[in-house]
């Protein structure tokens, strides 16, 4: 499906499939969300300052600017999170300053820039080079410093729909709309090794901690864990009987729990040693675009999403309890992303202005 304001046909336009993939690997159902029996199990990093256990978010608007001429499909903070980086279906990156919220650059506007609209964009570890995935079926690699693109990767058969760098910053793994996943030496430039990962599309792929495994995740339904070196599969999460689309999956900062976001509008924590859930996040719609959700842990431990309600959903990781529900002011928000540091979380739009927001608690 495909807007007729843009060409991209990928983070911002995902339907659902007519069937999924039957052949999934030997794994066990996920069972029925479980809120008590795991909670000693359950630890997460606490916040710096995290003393007020039970206080509640308060974002509101910080700024905003109409930063592209179509649907901004994804935005990141950079690690040291001086920069955002945001991607659009008009075929450009631009760098925003984080602390004015004011226009630096804009990446891919000349010849070296990508032929069809960007899908994902993601930023090394290193701050070296910033990543982005087309349905020009490459994979472009950036200077931030010298605004230009360094290598351009050339393998997939389909539409990249989504990257990932590994902590190391030393490979970038990119999945399409074929399901094909490849990993990439950032040394060379050439491809090390690829993987059918999924029958259907995939829609993300996420490294762990120390870079050892990957898991993606896909319109079959499937979430599957991998082995960085070989490749091999280590483990497929059913997300459900039903097996909705799962638009994002992405591993918790202590490396220990996946949260996965599917169509039927519910975010899932999991404890995937033990193929379990342990948590639900609903409250927002999701049932046509790929939503990436979000862990916040600088002031309080939040998940953090947009919905297809336009607006800015706010959860209590730990209780589930959505804390606070943002009107976005018409935009249909499909990106967010969590500062590494500060108390901002930023967001892009869909729908016309094409706006950029930053929102910022006081807390």
């Amino acid at each position: 499906m495909m807007s007729a304001e843009s060409e991209t046909y990928g983070a911002s336009y995902c339907v659902l499939p007519e069937s999924g993939d039957a052949a999934a690997s030997a794994s066990t159902p996920a069972a029925a969300a479980d809120q008590g029996n795991d909670d000693n199990a359950f630890k997460m990093p606490k916040p710096p300052g995290s003393a007020a256990k039970h206080k509640q978010p308060s974002y509101g608007l910080k700024g905003e600017v109409p930063g592209h001429k179509s649907s901004v499909a994804s935005l990141k903070f950079s690690a040291n999170g001086d920069y955002l980086v945001s991607a659009s279906a008009d075929r450009s990156l631009k760098l925003w300053d984080v602390r004015s919220f004011q226009y630096m650059q804009t990446l891919g506007g000349t010849s070296e820039g990508h032929t069809n609209g960007i899908n994902e964009v993601v930023c090394s570890l290193d701050g070296k080079l910033i990543g982005s995935a087309s349905d020009d079926k490459t994979l472009k690699l950036w200077d931030p410093n010298s605004n230009s693109c360094v290598k351009t990767l050339q393998e997939h058969e389909s539409n990249v729909f989504c990257c990932c760098f590994n902590p190391q910053s030393n490979l970038i793994a990119s999945a399409s709309l074929d399901g094909a996943v490849h990993l990439w030496d950032l040394r060379t430039g050439r491809p090390l090794k690829a993987v059918r990962a999924h029958g259907d599309p995939t829609t993300s792929v996420d490294f762990n901690r120390n870079g050892s495994h990957f898991i993606t995740s896909s319109h079959d339904g499937f979430v599957r864990m991998w082995e960085t070196g070989t490749l091999h599969l280590v483990k497929t999460l059913i997300t459900d009987d039903d097996n909705p689309v799962v638009g994002h999956a992405k591993y918790s900062p202590n490396g220990k729990y996946i949260l996965t976001s599917s169509f039927d509008s519910t975010h899932k924590l999991w404890n995937y040693e033990k193929s379990k859930v342990l948590r639900r996040y609903t409250g927002h719609h999701n049932e046509s675009y790929c939503l990436n959700a979000n862990f916040s842990v600088t002031s309080g431990m939040w998940i953090v999403s947009g919905s297809e309600d336009q607006s800015l959903c706010i959860w209590s990781l730990q209780t589930s309890e959505l804390v606070q529900k943002i009107d976005t002011n018409g935009d249909l928000v499909i990106c967010t992303d969590c500062h590494p540091k500060e108390n901002i979380i930023a967001t892009g739009s869909l729908l016309k202005p094409f706006t950029i927001k930053a929102w910022k608690s006081c807390d």
